[in-house]
């Protein structure tokens, strides 16, 4: 992977100058990662195409919740026009990677990550930070009738497809409603890491610029319900039962209704999303997690709150369309 040609340029005008540029691993973006390297002290750049991201996004999520007490990685040099970005540097301790090493501390971890997720849901969403509806979350939905079905032979032509569809949603997704937090959308292993900083501190996150004011379940199935590890249903049940021993006034019953409903939308959206990547952007590798996520789908779907979604499915996705497909 190639630096961007104005880095260096910017590199030297903040200090950096010499400094060694190393790649470092991308995501599902347009962004890319680069270690700078110079004696005694590294940090991150970011190249974010000013034509394909917007990094003030970013910018303003790392200040309210570096403002919250939490760990973001905070700019050292911002370079907007050319969509460069200097950061702080939070190392390599990844979750995901730690815990495929030594997977032995991987409950005390998760507890930690429950205890952000109860410190986030404690205060409102920021003012003016745009809403993750049901109207978003319908949209993104939809992912799955225009890349999904199409990509396994389904047939998304038909009128009578795209109605039961849009109503079984609307159906499940009305009955959401919470008071909107600060929601990060991808608060998953892979964008977690470890530091050595105290209490809520301790967990680096990354990938946040895409943050909404939604339901606080949403954050707790993308971590609970990652599509790119396994997560024990055992694990996942104790720390539900850890996040409600966090936050004692809410209903139990009706948060997990709400946290399957939007189990299943995040799957859902997930699986159109990573067959997008595949068949947009010949990024195959997300294939491999297909399976994965239709585990969790499936679990999702059996709760009774969606029932609508349910039927839909059985009626218009046979098990030769899910996860069996890409086992195949």
């Amino acid at each position: 992977m190639i630096p961007p040609a104005a880095a260096p340029d910017f590199l030297a005008r903040h200090g950096w100058g010499g400094a060694e540029i190393l790649p470092l691993a991308g995501d599902a973006s347009f962004r890319r990662y680069f270690r700078v390297v110079a004696p005694g002290r590294s940090a991150v750049l970011m190249d974010a195409p000013p034509d394909k991201e917007d990094i003030g996004p970013f910018l303003a999520i790392a200040t309210e919740l570096d403002a919250r007490g939490l760990s973001a990685p905070q700019a050292l040099a911002v370079d907007r026009d050319r969509g460069l970005l200097l950061l702080e540097d939070f190392g390599d301790r990844l979750v995901g990677p730690v815990l495929r090493a030594d997977p032995a501390p991987e409950r005390a971890i998760y507890a930690d990550a429950i205890r952000v997720l109860a410190a986030l849901a404690g205060d409102a969403a920021p003012a003016g930070l745009p809403a993750y509806d049901a109207a978003v979350m319908t949209r993104e939905v939809r992912l799955f009738t225009e890349w999904y079905a199409p990509a396994v032979g389904l047939t998304v032509d038909e009128a009578g497809f795209d109605a039961a569809w849009e109503a079984a949603w609307g159906e499940v997704l009305a009955a959401v409603d919470d008071a909107p937090v600060l929601v990060l959308r991808d608060y998953h292993a892979e964008n977690l890491l470890l530091l050595d900083r105290p209490g809520l501190k301790r967990l680096g996150l990354l990938d946040f610029q895409d943050a909404l004011a939604g339901h606080p379940a949403y954050d707790l199935v993308s971590l609970l319900q990652d599509a790119r590890r396994d997560v024990s249903p055992a694990l996942e049940e104790a720390m539900l039962a850890e996040y409600l021993a966090a936050r004692p006034g809410i209903d139990p019953e009706g948060f997990r209704a709400h946290y399957e409903i939007l189990g299943a939308q995040r799957n859902t959206k997930i699986l159109g999303i990573f067959t997008r990547l595949w068949r947009r952007d010949g990024k195959a590798g997300y294939l491999a997690y297909q399976p994965r996520v239709w585990g969790y789908l499936e679990r999702n779907l059996a709760h009774p709150a969606l029932a609508p979604v349910a039927r839909w499915f059985d009626a218009n996705v046979p098990a030769s369309a899910r996860a069996a497909h890409w086992k195949g």
